[in-house]
C-alpha cells in the first residue's frame, strides 16, 4: 500500500501547481494559534506530518523556530518545499516517509498533522499511526490534528477519506491523551468552495 500512496501523491506534486490543490493555504490558520495554544516556543521540537508542500514551515521559520522535522510520503512535495525556502530549508529536517511505516529516531514537543490523518481509512493504518504518534511524542506533549469535519468532503485528490469529530480521534488514540481543544474551521480552496475540517488538540499524559 506505501508504494501505491507513494505514487499516487509523488504524481500530484509533479502535475499540479500548488494553488491547483484544495488544502492550499497561504497562511497556515488555525495551525498557528493552535501551535500557541499547545505552547510551542521557538526551541521546541516540532512536527509537521504530511507537510510537504505546506507553507507551515515558511511561518515557523519566520517566527524563530529553530527545531522543525516535516515529514511526507512524497519526496516530490518536499522538493517542491525545498525549492520554494532556499538556503532555509537546510534550517529543517526533511522525512521522506509513509507515517504508518514510520519508526520516529527521536522524540517531539509538538506533533501537528492537517489534513493527513483522514486519508487511512484501514484500521490497521489508523492503528500503526498511533503506534508513530506515541512513539515521537514526550510526556507532556500536543497532538494537534485536522481533519475534514463530519459533514465535510468524503474524497479528496481521488481518495476516499474519514471524516473525524474529537471524539472518533479520542477514540483512536486512547486513555494516554487528553482532549484540550476542538472547534471547527472553514478552509475556502484556491478556487472558493468551502470545507468544513475539523481540529482538535490532545496532550499526552506524563
Amino acid at each position: 500500500m506505501s508504494d501505491a500512496r507513494t505514487s499516487h501523491w509523488d504524481n500530484i506534486y509533479r502535475i499540479k501547481a500548488e494553488t491547483d490543490v484544495s488544502w492550499f493555504q497561504q497562511t497556515p490558520e488555525p495551525s498557528l494559534t493552535l501551535l500557541g495554544l499547545a505552547g510551542a516556543k521557538p526551541s521546541s521540537a516540532i512536527i509537521d506530518i504530511g507537510g510537504g508542500a505546506s507553507h507551515l514551515v515558511d511561518a515557523l521559520l519566520g517566527q524563530g523556530f529553530g527545531d522543525i522535522s516535516v515529514l511526507d510520503i512524497s519526496q516530490a512535495a518536499l522538493d517542491a518545499d525545498k525549492e520554494r525556502l532556499g538556503a532555509a530549508a537546510q534550517n529543517v529536517h526533511w522525512i521522506c516517509s509513509d507515517v504508518t511505516a514510520w519508526r520516529p529516531e527521536r522524540r517531539y514537543d509538538v506533533w501537528h498533522d492537517r489534513a493527513a490523518f483522514h486519508f487511512l481509512t484501514d484500521p490497521a493504518d489508523q492503528a500503526a499511526y498511533v503506534s508513530a504518534l506515541n512513539g515521537a511524542l514526550v510526556a507532556g506533549g500536543h497532538a494537534i490534528i485536522g481533519t475534514f469535519a463530519p459533514d465535510g468532503p468524503e474524497k479528496c485528490s481521488g481518495l476516499p477519506i474519514v471524516r473525524h469529530d474529537a471524539d472518533s480521534i479520542g477514540k483512536l488514540l486512547g486513555d494516554d491523551f487528553v482532549l484540550l481543544d476542538s472547534r471547527r474551521h472553514e478552509h475556502r480552496t484556491p478556487w472558493g468552495s468551502v470545507q468544513q475540517f475539523q481540529f482538535s488538540t490532545f496532550r499526552k499524559r506524563t
